[in-house]
């Protein structure tokens, strides 16, 4: 912790994986919902009259953010400059630059002076004076490339930290740590690259927030701050208050946010019911939640049926079933039946059949679910001439087979 001679109490705002663009499935509205959670932030930030923000990666959901966006976002800015609140960034997975010619947007936007984008920086880092030292690293994208560039970037620009203020780390990346890491997601860095001596590690990327000690201080994750996907719905959306009174001691606030557009998600179990019978229940599940507004996902699971196929599902009704939903997006998790194990095993366990004569078998009992039987014999044969060029990596070989097929 920074020493009992700091003269100055401080407090900041750290945030992250804002995503600011993301008309998410295809919708202007959504795009705008990124931007009115962005807006809250700053008024939050303005009335808590902090002494900077910290935003750790993916400010914008593509390196290259539409013309609305942009504009959206420097009169955002702005607001935060015109309020002396200096707005300090690291590069995100979703931000970073896209290559070494054209930079990132995050560059601009650190010469107009509306954000301090840290590794650009000498020393990349930012200090405040009696008060705080902010040093921050950019994001590599996969752990080969962390390991292999950010021991380069901490030789080239070496962390200083100064025990006898409050010193903070900034990073867009999972830290491999089983308390930290969702299973979807690749931890990018080894807790071992990131440096001793701070009192407070402000994460980005993982979507949910998260706050426990670490090293010398804390290791904090402050969440998304609108729904990125679905199953990111239940996370509570905000941002942290961090204080630091006079001896040094960090402190979190949670600052929750009320402008993210609430997600409905039903996740339903279908297995063995046909496709009309399927749609019938889903309809009913969505008239029942309807609510202005809101976005309503359908979570379909389970088996179907031999006879049945995802295709038979009546989509269009399901998402005209709600009247004042914003939108209905069904999520179709369903698998179609395959040949059952006795079958199976009934073919490939014979003494009295060849190879191949078990393998088109095979292949008859699975395409006779969905095609007349002779259309299943003409793909079936198709199928087994496949095997010997594929196996072989006879590429001219197997091209001419499927056109035959196509044909």
């Amino acid at each position: 912790m920074g020493c009992n001679n700091c003269l100055k109490a401080f407090s900041f705002v750290h945030t992250a994986d804002l995503h600011l663009g993301y008309a998410q499935y295809g919708l202007e509205e959504r795009r705008q919902d990124f931007d009115n959670a962005f807006g809250e932030i700053v008024d939050k930030s303005i009335d808590l009259k902090v002494d900077f923000m910290i935003i750790a990666g993916d400010l914008f959901h593509q390196a290259r953010p539409s013309n609305v966006t942009l504009e959206n976002t420097v009169k955002t800015f702005k607001r935060l400059k015109d309020a002396n609140i200096p707005v300090l960034t690291v590069d995100g997975s979703h931000d970073m630059a896209p290559n070494s010619i054209t930079s990132t947007i995050l560059y601009p936007l650190d010469s107009a002076g509306l954000i301090y984008h840290l590794p650009r920086h000498e020393g990349a880092c930012w200090r405040k004076a009696d008060c705080c030292y902010v040093y921050g690293v950019p994001n590599f994208r996969s752990r080969r490339k962390t390991e292999e560039t950010l021991p380069q970037f901490l030789k080239q620009k070496p962390p200083t930290p100064d025990h006898s203020v409050t010193n903070i780390f900034v990073f867009h990346a999972a830290v491999d740590l089983t308390t930290v890491k969702p299973q979807y997601i690749e931890a990018e860095i080894p807790p071992n690259l990131i440096p001793d001596g701070f009192d407070y590690y402000a994460g980005g990327h993982i979507h949910q927030r998260f706050v426990d000690k670490f090293k010398t201080g804390l290791l904090a994750y402050s969440g998304c701050t609108e729904t990125v996907s679905y199953d990111e719905a239940k996370y509570k959306k905000g941002v942290y208050h961090v204080k630091v009174n006079e001896e040094g001691e960090v402190s979190l606030e949670v600052v929750e946010l009320r402008s993210p557009r609430k997600f409905v998600v039903l996740e339903e179990e279908f297995t063995g019911l046909n496709a009309q019978k399927i749609t019938d229940i889903v309809v009913q599940m969505v008239k029942s939640a309807d609510e202005e507004d809101a976005i309503i996902i359908p979570v379909l699971k389970g088996v179907l049926p031999p006879e049945t196929s995802r295709t038979q599902l009546d989509m269009g009704h399901i998402r005209n079933a709600a009247e004042k939903a914003l939108l209905v997006h069904p999520i179709v998790l369903l698998k179609e039946s395959t040949v059952s194990e006795e079958i199976v095993r009934s073919i490939f366990e014979s003494e009295f059949k060849d190879p191949k004569t078990k393998a088109f078998e095979y292949f008859m009992q699975i395409f006779s679910t969905h095609y007349s039987h002779s259309e299943a014999e003409k793909i079936a044969r198709y199928a087994l001439s496949l095997i010997e060029p594929l196996t072989n990596k006879k590429e001219e070989k197997v091209r001419q087979i499927l056109e035959e097929l196509l044909n």
